[in-house]
Formats: structure tokens, sequence, C-alpha cells
């Protein structure tokens, strides 16, 4: 863990590491996924059927026992004790709830007399999910993205999940049914994203691929993003904490290592004007540490990417925060509403000394699936737009078109486009 002043000479050189966490995916990477993705598209079923055994040590006779059952989904609810469906329950209500604002309409202007002009907004056909297995498993991740699917109206959500040893979380098969997902593969990786993107004899092709995984599931994603939509290329996860002095030290460090535990690249930051404040964050997490079952992961994570900053003033504090624009930004201040108009770029944004991170994780309504690595500077959180088009209706009466046509002939001749012209003059003879 890195312990700076902003102010110092060296501190952009020595923050530099951090912000350059998992920015380069590299030459073997990239040429891993390219093979992968050609091979899935190539051969299909046999193709998925030859990762899977080799990355999850699955082993099927045929893809369809790749496909998690009804029965199955039955066993897992079976299996998850009364406590734990109602709470995920009711993170699925209030994320609906949340994600029912978002939805926009088709509208039609008729402020012109002679001619109509709208937009139509029509769901998406057929969604495909990528929750990610392996180190941990995510029910609010299925929940995250399948929710607002099912508020956008897509016909059909499929997911994708990694299942090493052939075994699956059941509360992420509690998730997925509550959610509304319509049928689950056990694929991972690369080979998924290729799957759901070109389509094989079993699996479908979607027509958008949304939710977070590892540096090969990013980065296919990004290779097949133009044969299919993709939500955004999400990368380790991070937080920043914007402290003036007030506050639990406890309760900030807590919150910086809720995400260093996620894994070993993700980045906690906590900038404060108190440097005192700073120091007992330091003391706190170490303490708070040794009393984590993932100590490892967070304490990688804490040591190579974390760092307490110190600032002069909370205005510097929230000029760094707006140039690096963090995932997760929490505002531990007396009074966080009156610096929130200042902040520009966040993914997500937590007010005050009782709103954690975790709560926006879970179950608070907002998407946690949000822009990383500093793109938030121009993406937005998944959301209900992410699973619909939006189409332009333009209708002229043969009177607008004579009163707009010479117009539009004059800007085509601009062009030099003169069939382009001709459509509108030929209508006007």
């Amino acid at each position: 863990m890195q312990f700076l002043d902003i102010n110092d000479n060296d501190f952009e050189r020595n923050f530099a590491a951090i912000l350059g966490r998992g920015e380069e995916t590299g030459r073997d990477v990239e040429q891993v996924v390219l093979d992968i993705i050609a091979d899935v598209r190539r051969r299909g079923d046999a193709a998925l059927l030859e990762y899977t055994s080799r990355f999850d040590r699955l082993e099927a006779a045929g893809v369809p026992e790749l496909e998690v059952t009804a029965d199955e989904i039955d066993y897992a609810f079976a299996r998850v004790n009364a406590e734990d469906i109602a709470a995920l329950k009711l993170a699925v209500e209030r994320v609906a709830r949340f994600h029912e604002k978002q939805k926009q309409q088709t509208w039609l202007s008729t402020d012109e007399a002679d001619l109509l002009l709208g937009q139509m907004v029509t769901p998406l056909e057929r969604v495909g999910i990528y929750v990610p297995g392996g180190k941990a498993s995510y029910p609010s991740s299925v929940i995250m993205n399948a929710v607002p699917a099912r508020v956008a109206g897509v016909g059909e959500v499929v997911m994708v999940a990694p299942t090493p040893g052939g075994e699956i979380n059941p509360h992420v098969l509690v998730a997925a049914r509550l959610a509304g997902v319509d049928r689950i593969f056990r694929i991972g990786g690369a080979q998924a994203v290729a799957a759901l993107a070109y389509g094989t004899a079993t699996v479908p092709r979607v027509d958008k691929i949304t939710g977070p995984g590892n540096i090969y599931v990013a980065t296919a994603k990004k290779l097949v993003f133009g044969a299919v939509g993709i939500d955004m290329i999400a990368g380790p996860s991070e937080i920043l904490v914007i402290n003036d002095g007030s506050g639990n030290p406890a309760h900030v460090a807590s919150d910086l290592l809720s995400q260093a535990e996620h894994d070993e690249l993700a980045s906690s930051i906590l900038i404060t004007i108190d440097r005192g404040f700073g120091e007992r964050v330091a003391t706190e997490v170490e303490r708070q540490l040794a009393q984590l079952s993932r100590e490892s992961i967070a304490r990688q994570s804490w040591e190579t990417y974390g760092a307490i900053i110190v600032a002069g003033c909370v205005d510097e504090a929230i000029s760094f925060s707006n140039r690096i624009a963090p995932e997760h930004l929490e505002l531990a201040v007396e009074n966080p509403f009156a610096i929130l108009p200042q902040i520009r770029n966040a993914g997500a944004i937590f007010l005050g000394h009782f709103t954690p991170e975790a709560a926006g994780d879970y179950l608070a309504g907002p998407n946690h699936t949000l822009p990383t690595g500093g793109t938030a500077r121009f993406f937005s959180p998944l959301s209900v737009d992410d699973f619909v088009k939006k189409s332009s209706i333009v209708y002229f009466t043969p009177e607008g078109l004579r009163r707009l046509g010479p117009d539009i002939e004059r800007i085509a001749g601009l062009e030099g486009l003169e069939a382009h012209g001709r459509s509108v003059g030929i209508r006007l003879e």
C-alpha cells in the first residue's frame, strides 16, 4: 500500500502503476482468444465440449448435457434456505423497481402539421449474460444482468457460467430463476462468448452479451463486438473514497477491503484531507485483513494497488476523483450533498457515512455492472437502455416534402450526391 501526498513532485510517477493496472491485454492473451473464437465458429459444439473439458474439468457426452435442467434448478431451491431465497427475491424486486423508472416509450411528434417524426423503442430479441465463476459465485451478477433485460422486454435471456468440475452454485441457479433467465449453460471463458456471439447447434446466437469476466472473457467480448453488441469492457474492480476527516476509520477500512477481496488486481484508494485519519484507516485495514477468509487475495490487492492519498482540500480530492473516473465513489464526508454537483465522472456514487458500496452491489436498486478503468468518463452503468434499440420514424405528407424538398435537394447537391437529390425532385415534378 502506498501512502502518498497528492502535491509531492513524484506523486504521478508513484501512482502510475495503479492507474495502469490491467491495461495491457498482452498479445499472447489476444491470440489465444482469437484462436478459441475461430475454433468455436468452425467446429461449434465439438469445440465447446473440448474447451469445457480442458478448462473446467467437465466431461460431457454431448452439449445438451451442458444445459442446466429445470430439475436441477428445483433441486437448488431445495438446497437453499428460505432466508437466502427471501433475500434474493428482495434484491430482484428492488432492482426491478429501480430499472422500471428507466424505461422509455415510443414517441411521435406532430409539431409540424405536414410531417410526423418520432422514435420507436424495441426490446432486443435475445441476450446472453455472462456470470463469473471460479474464485467466487455471484448470484448478484445474475440479478443485475437479467432483471433489466426482463424489464426492457427482452424475448429470451440466455445465461452462461463456468462451472469448474461441473458444479454450479445453487444460489446462482435460484437467482437465475427469480430474475427470469430462460436457459443456462455450463460454459465459460472465451468459448462461451464465441458461442453466444456466433451460435452453435445447441447454444443460440444472441443480439448482445453483457456481464463481467476475467481477462479472456473481456478480450473475447472486445473481439466479437460488431458481430454482436456488448455492454462494456469491464476491468478489475475499484473504489475511491473521498474523506474530509469525519467518520469512523473502521468503516472506511471495511469499504476499501470490500473491493480488495474481489481479486488481486482490484484497487482500493482513500483520498483524505486529514493525514491522521488516513493513518488510522491504514492501521484498521491491517487489523481487518487478518479476519478475512479471502485474506491472501485482499492483501495482495491492497499492498499492490491500494493507496492512501493526502490532499490539501476537498476540492483537490474531487478534482483527482474526476480525473481517474472511479467505478465506485464514496463521499465519506460530513455533507456529501454539498459536493455531489461537483462530481463529473463516476460509475456509482455513495453518499455519507452510512452508505457502504456493498449496498449497491446487492439490493439498493441501481445496477452494479459499472464502467471501470476510467471509462466512467464516457460509459454508464448497465441499464434498461442496454437491452433495447431505437429506430427513428419519419413520415412526410406531400405538402411536407414540397415545403422542405428544395432544401434537401440543395444539401444533396453540396455533397455531390445527384441520386439523393433526384429522389426528392422526382416526387416534386
